[in-house]
């Protein structure tokens, strides 16, 4: 079944979040992170993994919760990193309205995981838009380090 929102309900999830930071208007280098890290393991898998508090607690090594669902909150790294999730395409899609806690109240970026299957493995391509410059270098270094690598390792073991 295809959980994917309407823009209608995007609309109504963004308002009870606040402001979400200029996503579509602020496209200047320097606020916008491409990466794409390729995996052995098959979509759905990864898309478990990313979704599921359980497995993505046991990976990142920190609690998670996470509700699953169109609108469902999240809080990940013990508290530090949450939001919600605005469109769920099983097994090929997340898109999550997210946030660390250090951040002004009811600011939010927009993250997208796209789950791309070339072959017998995934390529996750990845799309983070939506903050100011002075968090590029830090964001764009945490993503691999808190997400790709113990993913990897994780799914690998």
């Amino acid at each position: 079944m295809d959980k994917k929102v309407t823009r209608r309900q995007i609309g109504l999830i963004l308002g009870g979040l606040g402001s979400v930071s200029a996503y579509a208007q602020t496209q200047k280098p320097g606020t916008t992170i491409h990466q794409e890290a390729d995996f052995k393991a098959k979509p759905a898998r990864i898309y478990e993994a990313l979704l599921d508090a359980k497995q993505f607690a046991a990976f990142t090594k920190d609690t998670a919760e996470i509700q699953a669902q169109p609108g469902g909150a999240f809080k990940l790294f013990g508290g530090h990193i949450q939001g919600r999730n605005i469109e769920l395409v099983p097994d090929q899609r997340i898109v999550q309205a997210w946030r660390p806690a250090s951040w002004p109240p009811g600011v939010y970026s927009i993250v997208r995981f796209e789950l791309v299957a070339p072959g017998s493995g995934t390529r996750i391509v990845f799309d983070h838009a939506g903050f100011t410059e002075d968090k590029w270098e830090s964001l764009n270094e945490g993503w691999p380090s808190r997400y790709w690598e113990p993913l990897r390792k994780h799914l690998d073991a």
